[in-house]
């Protein structure tokens, strides 16, 4: 065993972000990685096995890499970086790099940048193809990053108009109850995506692009009979659509239009027995050229932890019972 000692200058920009706050980060990773990691100032010192020491030194580099593209480096972003570039130990090939250049920056200057490798290969599906299915868990940013990318679409002129739609479908709760008049009942189930257009807007260009019909938020029933041409579409929560329903959004496509289609085949709150439009499109587009379809893992959880542990959790009881959905 080779004992190997480096020192290494951080930027002192990054160094607060690398480091994180009391040096948390560097004892996160000395703990995960095996090494001994310290600083003074903005200067990082390693030392431990020669091989450990030389993984520390990519897994640095590339959080590194997040700092200076605006990643807020913290548990998560740890965690998983090491987790990508330890899977080589296990017969996955290590990238060498995995953080994506921002996509686009919210109204309070927040940076949004893919956090894990299947969110880049996401973005990069609905960059390069005409219609891409994200389809994967609670917590992996399909919503949020497909609106990210319509709004970066329409602030680029590539698209004229945003169109966002989910089917209204009740999870356990009836509609019919629910006090106000039709758009105040059907407001929660849009209300994921109208919160991801706030954050990124602002209160201010959001209620401008929604008075002028640039923005369009409507339930899937809404769609029937329109072709949508220089749009950016995005149908959400499409576990929940039937087969018809499925069909009859995807033909809505215009001329210089880009649809994403988001959802978990793990939660489908359809009537038993009731076949789920985006199972079926998986099994029957699948071979059909310019469709991309992505699937999202707990790997790619953004939430807290417990997200990702209450996924495997379900996970491993799905696969006890045979009826895994992916």
């Amino acid at each position: 065993m080779h004992h190997s000692e480096i020192t290494l200058e951080i930027n002192p920009q990054i160094a607060p972000v690398l480091f994180g706050e009391y040096d948390q980060n560097l004892k996160d990773l000395a703990a995960a990685l095996e090494v001994n990691l310290s600083a003074r100032g903005n200067m990082l010192y390693l030392a431990g096995d020669e091989q450990k020491v030389d993984k520390a030194l990519a897994v640095l580099e590339e959080l590194r890499n997040q700092a200076e593209k605006g990643v807020v480096l913290g548990p998560h972003e740890i965690r998983y970086t090491v987790d990508v570039f330890l899977r080589d130990e296990q017969g996955e090939e290590a990238p060498t790099e995995f953080s994506a250049t921002p996509i686009q920056v919210t109204n309070r200057g927040k940076r949004i940048t893919p956090r894990t490798l299947g969110q880049k290969k996401y973005v990069e599906a609905i960059r390069d193809h005409v219609l891409t299915f994200g389809i994967g868990p609670a917590g992996t940013g399909k919503t949020y990053l497909a609106v990210t990318m319509a709004v970066a679409a329409l602030q680029s002129k590539q698209v004229n108009r945003l169109v966002l739609t989910r089917p209204a479908v009740e999870a356990g709760e009836k509609l019919g109850f629910l006090p106000g008049d039709l758009q105040e009942k059907v407001d929660p189930y849009l209300r994921p995506l109208t919160d991801a257009l706030f954050d990124l807007l602002g209160a201010e260009l959001y209620q401008k692009y929604m008075e002028r019909r640039v923005i369009e938020i409507a339930p899937l029933a809404y769609m029937r009979g329109r072709t949508l041409d220089d749009s950016f579409i995005i149908l959400d929560e499409a576990q929940n659509t039937t087969t018809e329903q499925m069909k009859m959004f995807l033909t809505r496509m215009g001329w210089g239009s880009r649809v994403v289609v988001t959802g978990d085949i793990t939660q489908i709150d359809l009537a038993k027995g009731q076949a789920s439009g985006l199972v079926e499109a998986a099994e029957i587009l699948r071979e059909v050229p310019g469709i991309a379809f992505v699937y999202l893992g707990d790997r790619d959880v953004v939430r807290h932890e417990m997200v990702q542990r209450i996924i495997k959790a379900y996970e491993r009881r799905s696969e006890k019972e045979g009826t895994s959905g992916l």
